[in-house]
């Protein structure tokens, strides 16, 4: 808490018998015609004020802040705690154990590496659908998940019982957004600081882009890196300029056909359009009290989908009966309200309160709402759902390969009479009402013959935080599969089915209204409470599927209730992805394939022969919420969290190691001890200009950070794979990427490795390849590549296009870049986390001059580069921009300036240090 109160701020609130100290904002001019995120920021800095890093002029500029101007004014924003999930949060805790051992180096106390802000880590990315369509399927893949990952779950447990502030909440509990508006979340906080009782707004940094969940509840936070998330932790704010943000008016109400999932890719159409990377999103509007929360948590959820910071629902009544629903105390919600109506962080009240200036303005009408869903690849590409067999076959030629012979153009296909196939049960090459088609028998292992196609489903999850948090998707889901098994119907067999609830409340609020049964009877049995499918945890198809798929390379399909579909993610085996609500997703399990129209194609016939169409099973909204209303209630939440940081008898079993610092196993391949301090003083190196660099990889628009850092299953012929294998790791025990997060050596060999990265040094090659210079220019790995550039002392650069690093925050899209050597990322634009992450790791994020790129200045990445300029930041100041000179083999040179996309003097500092870590832990042993 700041020493300094330069407006007053500082006095008490009474709540019944109860006394809390607070910063009130009124005696902050302007305050009141602030949007109620901005609010929330404005009272963070009044009771952070200290004078020197956050001072009464950073507090004018809020109270004043031109909603039309572009963001020029620095802030210091320190969250009140930090949420974090196992694959981002392992490397988190690796990291604060290893700090713990260099303080020790540089002869300071270990034990002060601790979190200074509440941090709460929760296990849900590490369960995959091993074992799907049985009864036994939960409690064999929480076994498979126990022994593939039993040394992070070690070290965490570790780290629960060595740091303070930090707690786990253990595997087979829930999604971390999920447990976060169930549970974690305060809306308002309460802490002992200094011997005061301070109450303040809820704010949370995560290591997962999804945090912007919590903002359903009023709650402002945001994905960032784990890297940003560690500095959280440790005390550090986090450096931002104050943003623009967006009003979003909300009018109407949901059709009845309709569900809160179409709004959510609709909202995330119209904002991905309008444009909102780097800006605030804030709903108001009557419509907004016509929103349930768990449709503002899904709508929060889905803010990185459409690129914006956060996109929040200011506190009301709705939240006041959600806090009370989910077991908050009577204390803790009295507080909420009377704390939102003295700060006027209540959502309009009345027509006195005054209207809330915005930068922009878009409004929603929800009665226009139609059914939908998003894809092939990704979540802002919706198509309302009765264009979706068209959508489909429009799309469907561009993920064919065609044998020689064929034209390979989409036009050539002959289109045959409706109704009518091309070719019996033989596998054949032709087309099927006009679109690609390639039949291929498969006999399984239950000895079921079938044929399969391109588009057909090959996997129909229910699975995300984004959905499963929310009662209204996730009974409409469970209603129809009761319709669907009453009329007769049935999943086809070459369906991957599976159901991953985001928290244990689904379960019972399933068991209570007794859907289970019809659920299970379609295939859609409990698999473990984690993010699943969504983030590539899907499993593998059935074997013999999966080679059929292969051996004829099918175009199938994933449909599934995530946030993600960009390209590779879901399985190595599918091509195009899905999204869609949950009751969507059992509807295209009973059709088999994307090839298929609901409104005139029947899923199936009943007992007496009769047709049976979606519309005939979609169950009634009314029927749902009667439903809802029977079959949730209070003690099912106070119950399921009643002791949720004790984890069952496995978590409770597991032998922990003790001691302030790790006790490191050399041998493991799971945690090892990162190499960032190695060697590190307590001075400073001077930042150096780069030359002689060479281009790793020259890469297009939209790359992701997907594309980037390592995610899904380790392959056997990969740089990673060969690591594994060479320390006697078999294939089947390989586990994923993002289990394996908290060893660096798996990790730097799958940066950049994804499957389908294009990278343009290479025609026509997708994977992780790129050309070695030093070796003639010949085509290997980018692990590879990169070691041999570091034997012969060559800095590295990468090259791209627009929106670089879009998608996930991921620490590993950075900590892989700066450890294989890149010194430098020249793009056209960067997604905001990333760009953020690479400067704190030492790598500097450069822009194009405006309007340029690699193409229009000629350069294919076959030059030498040299960037000069960069020792400015020597002097203490940051340059605008640095001369980059493009050498080319024949000696002609390519030169321009490029922006230096070190946006605030922090991050200057953190680039000075060598990263964000290194000046944390300077910063820490001086003190």
């Amino acid at each position: 808490m700041g020493s300094v109160d330069s407006f007053k701020a500082k006095g008490t609130l009474e709540v019944g018998d109860q006394s809390y100290e607070i910063y009130r904002l009124a005696g902050v001019e302007g305050q009141e015609t602030l949007p109620y995120s901005l609010k929330v920021l404005l009272e963070n800095l009044l009771r952070t004020e200290d004078g020197a890093n956050i001072t009464a002029d950073h507090i004018r500029a809020i109270g004043s802040w031109d909603e039309k101007a572009e963001p020029s004014t620095e802030i210091q924003f320190t969250p009140g705690r930090v949420i974090m999930q196992d694959f981002t949060g392992v490397p988190c805790v690796v990291d604060l154990a290893t700090m713990r051992e260099a303080v020790g180096d540089l002869g300071g106390d270990p034990a002060r590496i601790n979190p200074l802000a509440p941090a709460e880590l929760v296990i849900d990315h590490s369960v995959i659908i091993d074992v799907f369509g049985r009864a036994d399927a939960f409690e064999r893949n929480v076994e498979i998940e126990y022994e593939r990952n039993r040394e992070r779950y070690q070290f965490l447990r570790w780290g629960q019982s060595a740091f303070d502030d930090f707690k786990v909440v253990p595997p087979g509990t829930g999604i971390v957004h999920q447990v976060n508006i169930e549970h974690l979340a305060r809306t308002v906080m309460v802490r002992e600081i200094d011997g005061e009782r301070v109450a303040y707004p809820d704010t949370c940094v995560g290591t997962d882009s999804h945090t912007t969940m919590v903002n359903g509840l009023g709650v402002l936070g945001w994905g960032v890196g784990g890297i940003e998330a560690e500095a959280a932790m440790l005390g550090q704010p986090v450096s931002m300029l104050i943003p623009r943000v967006v009003g979003f008016k909300l009018s109407g109400a949901i059709p009845t056909a309709a569900t809160a999932t179409d709004v959510v890719l609709t909202i995330t159409e119209m904002l991905r359009k309008h444009g909102v990377v780097g800006k605030f999103v804030e709903f108001y509007g009557e419509g907004v009290s016509q929103v349930p929360l768990a449709n503002r948590a899904t709508i929060g959820n889905m803010s990185p989908e459409f690129g914006s910071t956060c996109a929040i629902f200011p506190i009301d009544d709705v939240t006041l009966d959600y806090l009370r629903l989910t077991g908050r105390s009577d204390e803790q919600v009295a507080l909420v309200e009377a704390y939102a109506k003295e700060q006027g962080m209540w959502l309009k009240a009345g027509p006195d309160q005054p209207e809330a200036r915005y930068s922009e303005y878009l409004e929603l009408d929800l009665s226009t709402v139609v059914p939908s869903i998003a894809g092939p690849k990704r979540p802002q590409d919706r198509i309302a759902l009765s264009d979706a067999k068209e959508a489909f076959r429009k799309v469907l030629p561009t993920y064919v390969s065609h044998e020689e012979g064929d034209s390979g153009n989409a036009e050539s296909f002959p289109a045959s009479d409706p109704g009518l196939d091309d070719g019996g049960d033989k596998p054949s090459d032709g087309a099927t009402n006009g679109r690609p088609s390639k039949k291929v028998s498969v006999t399984d292992a239950e000895g079921r013959e079938f044929e399969i196609d391109h588009g057909i489903v090959s996997i129909a999850s229910i699975t995300s935080c984004t959905n499963t948090s929310n009662p209204s998707v996730m009974m409409a889901a469970a209603m129809l599969a009761k319709n669907a098994v009453e009329k007769g119907l049935s999943v086809a067999p070459w369906v991957k089915t599976s159901m991953a609830p985001g928290s244990k409340v689904v379960t019972g609020y399933y068991d209570k209204a007794g859907m289970w049964p019809y659920l299970e009877k379609l295939g859609f049995h409990l698999v473990g409470y984690g993010c699943t499918t969504c983030i590539g945890n899907s499993g593998p198809l059935n074997e013999e599927i999966s080679q059929a798929i292969n051996d004829n390379d099918l175009a199938v399909t994933s449909v599934l209730s995530g946030n993600r579909n960009f390209e590779g993610r879901i399985n190595p085996d599918v091509k195009m992805n899905y999204l869609a609500s949950p009751p969507l997703v059992i509807a295209y399990a009973l059709a088999g394939t994307m090839d298929f129209d609901f409104e005139t194609e029947p899923l199936g016939q009943d007992a007496d022969g009769k047709d049976v169409f979606l519309e005939d099973i979609w169950p009634a909204p009314a029927d749902v919420e009667r439903t809802i209303a029977d079959s949730i209630s209070q003690e099912m939440f106070t119950e399921d969290y009643a002791d949720v940081f004790a984890g069952d008898e496995r978590w409770q079993s597991l032998p922990t190691p003790e001691g302030d610092t790790f006790a490191w196993d050399g041998e493991s391949t799971y945690v090892r001890k990162p190499p960032y301090f190695d060697g590190m003083s307590m001075e400073t190196t001077p930042v150096a200009d780069i030359e002689g660099a060479r281009v790793l990889a020259k890469l297009g628009d939209s790359v992701t950070t997907d594309h980037i850092s390592p995610a899904g299953a380790i392959k056997n012929d990969s740089p990673a794979g060969k690591y594994l294998a060479d320390h006697g790791i078999e294939r089947k025990d390989f586990n994923s990427y993002g289990s394996r997060r908290g060893n660096h050596e798996v990790m730097i060999r799958g940066t950049f490795a994804n499957i389908r990265l294009k990278n343009l040094l290479l025609d026509g090659v997708e994977g992780g390849f790129t050309r070695d210079f030093t070796k003639g220019g010949e085509q290997t790995t980018i692990y590879d590549a990169a070691q041999s550039y570091a034997e012969a002392g060559t800095p590295l650069v990468i090259l791209s296009g627009k929106e670089y690093g879009s998608g996930s925050s991921r620490d590993w899209a950075a900590k892989g870049t700066s450890l294989l050597g890149v010194k430098a990322v020249i793009a056209e634009s960067y997604e905001r986390i990333h760009r953020s992450n690479l400067i704190g790791m030492g790598v500097m994020p450069l822009q194009y001059p405006a309007g340029q790129n690699a193409d229009s200045l000629g350069l294919d990445g076959t030059e030498t580069f040299s960037i000069t300029g960069i020792t400015a930041l020597n002097e203490g100041a940051t340059p605008k921009t640095v001369k980059v000179v493009a050498t080319k083999e024949s000696g002609e040179t390519v030169e321009f300036d490029a922006v230096v996309r070190i946006d605030t003097p922090g991050e200057a500092d953190y680039y000075r240090n060598g990263g964000i870590l290194q000046y944390v832990l300077r910063s820490l042993v001086s003190a």
